[in-house]
């Protein structure tokens, strides 16, 4: 019997275990056989697959992180590699391969499928860094984390009347900051899609402290510019006491909130019905709330968009 497989790769997002979850049971509903690989794509090869059902996926909607386990496998990046990936996954009779993950792992699937391979991918990734859908697996639940700590933040710097610098993740893509910098009620958001201001930042922390203001949240994205050479730098110009926050890992992990599960329950439940009948490329994803399927080379060549509008608001608001 050809059977569903499904692995988690990369960076590991609060709501994997919802996708895997809704996959399954749908599976199961439709008398569906599934294979979960464990540890991501370097599970094909070792064919370390554990037949899946109800049981295997009980109480663990609210868990983060994945049952499954991920990893990055360089073999992956060969076409050595690939071929023999393609070979294990004949051998364990997968005809459709459901990839949960980000970008990278994306672009893996879309590999093998040029090999023969059927692939339907999940995003899911905190970054949100995938153009051709809105708020992948993982990111709500990263912002609700962010926001909790900006609150601790808060408090700690007002009764010390110090600035802080939150470093969050992102990289490439500035929407966490953004969003979490709106919901959070930051002073000031470095991004990677924008200028960095200086003159703007130290402005903004001598008008609040003139106001009578006891802090300053600064929430910077990684690998934008050095957090600790920022925050000595704004010290020497405002004199005040500015220290700096890395959240780092924290940010991944976590009880996923109730808008992840539901949307990693659709998505999961979504790939059970693409795997039917012919081979396919494709890559799901929820825009403005509607699920939606896109052909998988197409939908990695969508460029992710900066909404200036957010920017527009949260520049606003942020005064």
């Amino acid at each position: 019997m050809m059977a569903i497989g499904v692995l988690t790769s990369g960076g590991d997002a609060p709501g994997m275990n919802a996708a895997i979850r809704a996959l399954v049971r749908s599976a199961v509903y439709e008398n569906k056989e599934v294979l979960g690989i464990r540890n991501g794509y370097t599970g094909i090869f070792n064919e370390d697959a554990m037949n899946m059902d109800l049981s295997s996926v009980a109480d663990i909607i609210h868990k983060g992180g994945t049952i499954l386990g991920t990893s990055r496998s360089e073999k992956m990046r060969t076409e050595e590699g690939l071929i023999e990936a393609k070979k294990h996954l004949d051998a364990m009779n997968i005809e459709h391969l459901v990839v949960i993950g980000g970008d990278g792992s994306m672009h893996g699937a879309l590999a093998l499928s040029k090999l023969g391979q059927s692939v339907i991918t999940i995003p899911a990734t905190i970054d949100n860094d995938l153009g051709y859908q809105h708020g992948s697996i993982g990111f709500y639940t990263a912002i609700e984390t962010i926001l909790d700590a900006i609150g601790k933040i808060r408090d700690t710097s007002s009764a010390h009347k110090r600035a802080n610098i939150v470093e969050v993740m992102g990289r490439r893509c500035g929407d966490l900051a953004l969003y979490a910098g709106i919901a959070g009620g930051a002073e000031s958001v470095i991004l990677p899609e924008v200028d960095f201001d200086f003159d703007g930042v130290k402005k903004k922390m001598l008008a609040g402290k003139l106001r009578g203001k006891r802090h300053h949240i600064i929430l910077l994205t990684e690998d934008k510019l050095s957090a600790y050479a920022l925050a000595k730098d704004l010290e020497e110009a405002t004199g005040i006491e500015t220290r700096v926050t890395v959240l780092g890992y924290v940010q991944r992990g976590g009880i996923p909130t109730g808008a992840d599960r539901i949307n990693a329950s659709r998505l999961g439940a979504e790939a059970v019905a693409y795997c039917r009948g012919e081979k396919k490329s494709l890559a799901l994803g929820l825009v403005h709330g509607e699920l939606k399927a896109m052909d998988l080379e197409e939908a990695l060549a969508v460029e992710k968009t900066f909404d200036r509008d957010m920017y527009h608001l949260l520049d606003k608001i942020s005064i």
